[in-house]
């Protein structure tokens, strides 16, 4: 049971789907050391509860990997096979969280992280964005998260050297995950 009195406007408990057409998992990860490459998924699901205490609310969620979009084709092919993700054998990722904890006018919602059948912890950032109705006599809720996560965690560890740069690699191990939810109250 939470001893930490959370207040958010216009807040609503209930089981919400996430709707898809209006949300987004994507990704940002260093490349050759100077750039920074995005990527998205475009198919993706989750549910989301929101407990009468904020703080008793979880997250469900499963991610397509080989729906990966990062402009161009190649590359998406590249990260679909067993150097990356290999979804032939794992063709999702998931994640399941664990806790929610207040951090200052936002939140941290911790969970675990199934990448290529490797089960990690990962704390997102979170911000609720707000609650409200819908055009089609509904509620909608939103939310923001980001997390950093170690891809070689997750047994993601292909690398390609960069020639004539000692240390250099073409892809960096750290990568960012950013959410942008927009979750439909279910009846």
């Amino acid at each position: 049971m939470s001893t930490t009195a959370v207040n958010i406007p216009g807040y609503v408990a209930g089981t919400w789907a996430v709707d898809p057409v209006h949300s987004e998992v994507s990704f940002v990860v260093r490349h050759m050391m100077v750039s920074k490459v995005r990527g998205r998924f475009d198919k993706f699901e989750g549910t989301i509860v929101t407990g009468e205490d904020p703080l008793a609310s979880s997250v469900t969620a499963s991610v397509d990997l080989a729906s990966i979009s990062t402009g161009q084709e190649q590359r998406d092919a590249h990260i679909r096979s067993a150097d990356f993700f290999h979804v032939d054998e794992h063709p999702t990722m998931t994640f399941a969280s664990t806790g929610v904890r207040p951090e200052g006018d936002n939140f941290l919602l911790d969970g675990d992280l199934t990448l290529r059948g490797v089960t990690k912890p990962v704390t997102f950032r979170l911000e609720v964005s707000g609650f409200g109705p819908d055009a089609y006599g509904g509620t909608r809720a939103g939310f923001s998260a980001t997390a950093e996560i170690n891809r070689m965690d997750f047994g993601v560890a292909f690398n390609g050297p960069i020639p004539g740069v000692p240390g250099g690699v073409a892809v960096s191990e750290k990568v960012t995950i950013n959410l942008e939810i927009e979750g439909v109250l279910q009846s």
